[in-house]
């Protein structure tokens, strides 16, 4: 399948939106934990075994893209995005029925191992994309399509919840909920494959590309520079703290509230959830737009120095005042996607557009191990402090004084970025350069 080159006077405008229906349909996992207590009743599983698909579909994302990131920059954006269309869908049919059955370990392979490879090719498919198309703000670009995957929960979320409420909470209405979400995800995502287009390699009046400039440097070379590995560390921290609280969300604010006056509702928690996702969606394009003005350091000093704060005022005072707790998270989510969107800029700036989408699919790299560590830590700790005989808050103070550290060794590495050595930069332009750079 080769890329669709865009025709004469096609609008760069068109293809955000669709980047977009990809991301609002993977942005689906955010929502996993809508689905976590009727499965821990349904299979009689806890906290830590409920949390697994989506864990394995946050390393499964990570690694798919680490891999898959070079043939994404070969094939082009439409073959990627149908990869993500048939694996993501599949993971949703093959986890219906893993329920139907009752059968955990093939919701495990299905929505965690299958799903998880469409998630990682449908997270990269666009990103390269953009930036030829947005060369002149690619902190926006990538902003406005990655908001979608962290908006995808504010759909999914109330949907799941209300399919669930429809169809029962026991094993048949949790099937039926997956198989509505594949089919249905299915159809959105064909609106991307159909209407995604690259850059004609030539110049064109108005809208466009701009041409390629300053340092180059391929994905292989990327990975041997300090660079590479102090923006692995940022990205593995930040993520690591915020996908503990929204892994755990909706159990989490309930157990924060559960012995006061005011008790949070299945609902209310669902509605919780759709909330953090609001705030990570709106994170990913308000603070990646604000770093093509302030710098991608320095947006980043913010997302980790003040997102250590918030967790300590969660930590020390978040039981205490219901609008803390909840302002304290939306802007942890905030920051957390603001995260994810930026990281593709902070790599052109450094690297350049060559090869950037192979860069950030190893980059991600970090993202799995952060889906491994984030849910690992909140919920193996809240699981051993329920078995001290521990309730409410405490059940997550330790977790989240650990997320604070974890924040601090982020802010570190991400003052020891410098740019990239001369000798990593490519020494003479690629055949895929010329054709990019005369075009605008």
């Amino acid at each position: 399948m080769s890329p669709p080159m865009a025709p004469a006077g096609w609008s760069r405008w068109l293809v955000p939106p669709a980047a977009l229906s990809v991301h609002l349909s993977i942005g689906q996992a955010y929502a996993w934990s809508v689905f976590k207590p009727p499965l821990e009743s349904a299979l009689g599983l806890s906290g830590t075994q409920s949390a697994l698909p989506f864990q394995l579909g946050i390393v499964m994302l990570g690694l798919s893209a680490a891999f898959g990131g070079t043939l994404v920059e070969r094939k082009g954006p439409r073959w990627a995005m149908t990869v993500a269309l048939v694996c993501f869908s599949s993971g949703f049919l093959l986890a219906a029925l893993g329920a139907a059955v009752e059968q955990y370990w093939l919701i495990v392979f299905g929505y965690g191992f299958v799903g998880g490879i469409g998630l990682g090719i449908g997270y990269i498919s666009p990103v390269s994309t953009l930036i030829k198309w947005f060369p002149d703000r690619p902190g926006m670009a990538t902003g406005i399509a990655i908001m979608g995957f962290g908006g995808g929960a504010l759909i999914a979320s109330p949907w799941s919840a209300q399919m669930l409420e429809s169809f029962g909470t026991d094993s048949s209405g949790i099937a039926l909920a997956f198989l509505v979400h594949g089919l249905t995800y299915a159809v959105f995502m064909l609106l991307g494959v159909l209407l995604v287009r690259v850059p004609r390699p030539v110049k064109t009046d108005g809208d466009g590309p701009a041409a390629l400039d300053g340092p180059q440097v391929s994905a292989r070379s990327a990975v041997r520079t300090p660079q590479f590995w102090c923006l692995w560390i940022v990205l593995c921290m930040n993520v690591t703290a915020g996908i503990g609280i929204l892994e755990k969300a909706a159990p989490m604010i309930t157990d924060f509230f559960a012995d006061t006056s005011t008790p949070v509702s299945v609902s209310a928690a669902a509605g919780f959830v759709a909330l953090l996702s609001a705030a990570n969606m709106a994170g990913r394009i308000g603070w990646s737009s604000t770093s093509d003005l302030i710098g991608r350091k320095n947006i980043y000093r913010v997302y980790l120095g003040v997102g250590a704060l918030m967790y300590a005022l969660i930590a020390l005072a978040g039981d205490s005042s219901k609008p803390l707790f909840i302002l304290c998270a939306l802007v942890i989510l905030s920051f957390y996607g603001g995260g994810f969107a930026t990281v593709p800029a902070y790599l052109k700036d450094l690297f350049g557009t060559y090869q950037v989408g192979a860069i950030h699919g190893r980059l991600l790299t970090a993202w799995s191990t952060a889906g491994v560590l984030g849910p690992l830590i909140v919920n193996w700790i809240a699981d051993r402090q329920e078995e001290a005989g521990k309730d409410g808050s405490s059940l997550y103070t330790l977790s989240l004084f650990i997320m604070i550290g974890l924040l601090a060794v982020g802010f570190v590495a991400n003052e020891l970025v410098r740019p990239v050595h001369p000798r990593h930069h490519e020494p003479v332009a690629r055949p895929q350069e010329k054709e990019a750079s005369d075009v605008r």
